[in-house]
């Protein structure tokens, strides 16, 4: 059962999605991406109110994810991105990504904070970071 509704198509817009973000992660990167955009529907806070689907939330203008503002969102989702983003729908979370919000690729050192939200922790080129359960009780 999903924690989030979804079309076929916008199923495969989110397994586009964490593709081109975190490819060169593996699997498991790229599951990240994806509790990260189930996290932004299911959120109604902060920068991701009205939110409301995930084609909403893999377009979102400004504070959307870099492979749609960049130009590398352009490869079809694969049949296993596609089994990928069903396991993020159906709400399988993994850590550090299970209630995050952000991630981000720094050159060095993840730092303590991104957009006032504490880092949740890194996995290999990405960190990420969760909002507090004050701030985004949906998520959590």
């Amino acid at each position: 059962m999903a924690v989030i509704a979804h079309t076929d198509a916008e199923l495969r817009l989110l397994a586009r999605l964490m593709r081109a973000e975190a490819e060169g992660e593996g699997n498991l990167g790229m599951l990240m991406v994806g509790n990260v955009g189930v996290n932004r529907v299911r959120g109604e806070c902060l920068d991701f109110k009205n939110i409301t689907s995930l084609q909403k939330m893999v377009f979102q203008r400004p504070g959307g994810f870099e492979a749609t503002q960049k130009g590398y969102f352009y490869q079809r989702a694969r049949d296993r991105d596609i089994e990928l983003a069903r396991k993020v729908v159906r709400g399988n979370r993994y850590h550090p990504a299970s209630f995050a919000l952000w991630f981000f690729r720094p050159a060095g050192a993840c730092p303590a904070q991104w957009y006032n939200q504490p880092n949740a922790g890194r996995f290999k080129a990405h960190c990420f970071f969760q909002p507090t359960q004050a701030d985004c009780p949906s998520v959590f």
